[in-house]
């Protein structure tokens, strides 16, 4: 078990996680959904489950480019510590048990599901062919907001969608940062990063640009939130705030020709960005 949460880096759950927390209570102080805590177990589940099967099917399908990656040959497939055989099938395992899941929230996700998987299962073939591959990825986590807001309510809203939006520019811009460790080894392999198609220093200013539009969706979702629950306050905005400073720091972090610290502004800054500002939005939700 402790070799396949290393496999699909459980940890990194925490990116995405706070931000269907998130769209979950919008939907239920909100938007007039009810409180079940099985509901919002199932919704937990669901995310695991997704992100579970995405990471592990990224991992089955590269692991020929890892092993000749001096950076990911360590990674359990190359290293012989788990077989393709039994990745694959930990895939199926849990596309499986995300629809099954699905199927007890209400039948609009359960109809949606097969949508939802092909998008997070999907990226993995875009650096195939297409330097978008790093806003792949970001559609395929910015559906967490957005199917936990469905998941209670049954119906679409505009103020879920915002915070999508924002998801899916934040993680395609710092997965565009973490790519610029593998620039050289990307165009060698033919492979299509924005690092290796335009270069570090203009991948970065992309990266930059689509931060930018981060924090446009964060404050126009953070001010529709405000006009619809009279209880939003300072806690929403001061979530919305220390997100988007340390948006900035990361970016002060990396540097074209400086990558040391690249593990920090990915891994740490994202991590401990997504925890503040979930934990302020849903306090002042339920306060």
């Amino acid at each position: 078990m402790k070799n396949f949460l290393s496999l699909v880096k459980f940890s990194h759950t925490i990116f995405a996680m706070p931000f269907a927390l998130v769209g979950f209570f919008i939907g239920t102080t909100v938007a007039g959904g009810e409180f079940h805590w099985q509901k919002l177990l199932l919704v937990v589940l669901c995310m695991v489950f997704a992100r579970s099967a995405a990471m592990a099917f990224n991992r089955w399908l590269d692991r020929d480019i890892d092993a000749v990656n001096p950076r990911t040959k360590v990674r359990e497939i190359p290293a012989g510590i788990i077989s393709p055989k039994a990745a694959l099938a930990f895939v199926v395992v849990n596309c499986l048990l995300f629809v099954s899941v699905t199927w007890f929230i209400n039948p609009l996700c359960f109809w949606l599901s097969p949508i939802a998987l092909t998008v997070v299962l999907g990226y993995s073939y875009t650096k195939r062919f297409t330097w978008l591959c790093h806003v792949v990825l970001g559609l395929g986590l910015s559906l967490a907001p957005v199917g936990a807001y469905l998941a209670v309510t049954g119906h679409f809203d505009w103020l879920p969608i915002l915070y999508g939006l924002a998801v899916l520019l934040w993680v395609a811009g710092f997965d565009v940062i973490y790519a610029l460790q593998d620039e050289d080894f990307d165009r060698s392999q033919r492979l299509y990063s924005m690092p290796s198609f335009f270069g570090k220093k203009q991948a970065l200013r992309i990266s930059e640009w689509m931060h930018l539009g981060t924090a446009v969706f964060m404050v126009l979702a953070a001010r529709h939130l405000a006009s619809v629950a009279a209880q939003t306050g300072w806690l929403l905005w001061t979530g919305t705030g220390v997100f988007l400073l340390l948006l900035l720091y990361q970016h002060l972090l990396v540097k074209p020709k400086d990558l040391r610290r690249v593990n920090l502004a990915f891994f740490t800054t994202n991590g401990i960005a997504s925890l503040f500002f979930g934990t302020m939005v849903i306090l002042d939700l339920l306060t």
